[in-house]
């Protein structure tokens, strides 16, 4: 019988956390199905440890004109210094 190790709760720290968009703000907007926070899609935040990072930088990428095409009255984020 082989012995099973747990898996490690957290990433080592030589290996980089996996990338994510994710603001803290967790709202399902019923309307556009978007979380309000980051603009991601329910589908989206459920396979995002699944994605590679390739995948996930693809998505990240269109995150800002999705949520100023949905949110257009919102005032944009402050830049980041």
């Amino acid at each position: 019988m082989s012995q099973l190790r747990p898996k490690p709760s957290s990433p080592s720290p030589s290996s980089p956390s996996p990338s994510s968009p994710c603001t803290k703000l967790c709202i399902l907007d019923a309307v556009t199905s978007l979380c309000e926070g980051c603009g991601r899609t329910r589908d989206e935040i459920a396979l995002w440890g699944s994605m590679s990072e390739a995948q996930r930088r693809a998505v990240m990428g269109g995150l800002e004109g999705r949520l100023r095409a949905a949110y257009p009255r919102r005032a944009p984020a402050p830049a980041e210094s």
